[in-house]
């Protein structure tokens, strides 16, 4: 499939990424744990500046967990300073490629420098107009939603709204991704099957696609046939 085969009418608007595999890319290979995790930012930095350039509107990743946390600290910290350059690398280009960057998460108990690197990344790409791109980075589905749930009882508690008030639209704009499209499309890589706390509520009615490759083997082909895929399922949304 190239880009010229994409029916535009067909393509998804929004398409989340699990980005699995980068250790047992590195393990395989012999080399250092944070090799994988460069070669994998390596593959988002490409996929989005693709996501961009064939039109897509949302490209939302999974970056860190908050279950991540679990592991060595010398992998965790590894990671952070992946980040953090990546960010700074990002901050440093004039354009971004137009490409609009969030970050969903509770970035509270990130250090300060890495922090106001997001914070700076976020509020310089605020005004593009190309590709979304929502970086999950701290974040858990769970989180979100107990997050989401505390909001809206502030809110009644405050007497702002009555709990009649409360309904599926409310509670999605409670979310980290208040005012997108919920995900057309997950792609998972590295041949889990399992959606691992990622956008438990956005998911309900998005099309899985589960990879073998390893997240730093993805590549523009392997995103072209996914969305190819895609347009060939037919969603029904409950319906018959």
């Amino acid at each position: 499939m190239t880009i010229n085969d994409i029916d535009k009418e067909l393509m998804p608007q929004h398409i989340a990424i699990i980005m699995d595999g980068n250790r047992r890319w590195a393990k395989e290979k012999g080399i250092d744990t944070k090799l994988g995790h460069k070669a994998g930012a390596e593959t988002l930095e490409k996929i989005a500046a693709f996501g961009n350039e064939i039109g897509l509107k949302y490209l939302t990743v999974y970056a860190f967990s908050t279950e991540n946390w679990k592991r060595t600290k010398e992998e965790i910290g590894a990671l952070m300073l992946l980040l953090q350059n990546y960010l700074d690398k990002f901050l440093n280009r004039e354009s971004l490629r137009n490409i609009r960057i969030r970050v969903m998460g509770n970035i509270d108990e990130l250090d300060k420098g890495l922090k106001d690197s997001i914070n700076r990344l976020v509020e310089k790409s605020k005004n593009n107009t190309g590709l979304t791109l929502n970086i999950a980075f701290n974040y858990g589905g769970r989180n979100e939603i107990v997050r989401a749930t505390k909001q809206i009882a502030t809110m009644v508690k405050n007497d702002e709204i009555k709990i009649d008030d409360i309904n599926e639209e409310m509670f999605s704009n409670n979310l980290y991704t208040k005012g997108e499209p919920e995900p057309d499309l997950l792609i998972r890589t590295g041949g889990e099957v399992r959606v691992s706390n990622f956008l438990l509520w956005q998911l309900a009615y998005t099309e899985f696609l589960f990879v073998e490759k390893y997240w730093p083997d993805f590549d523009k082909e392997d995103l072209l046939n996914a969305i190819n895929i895609f347009e060939q399922r037919n969603r029904k949304f409950g319906g018959k």
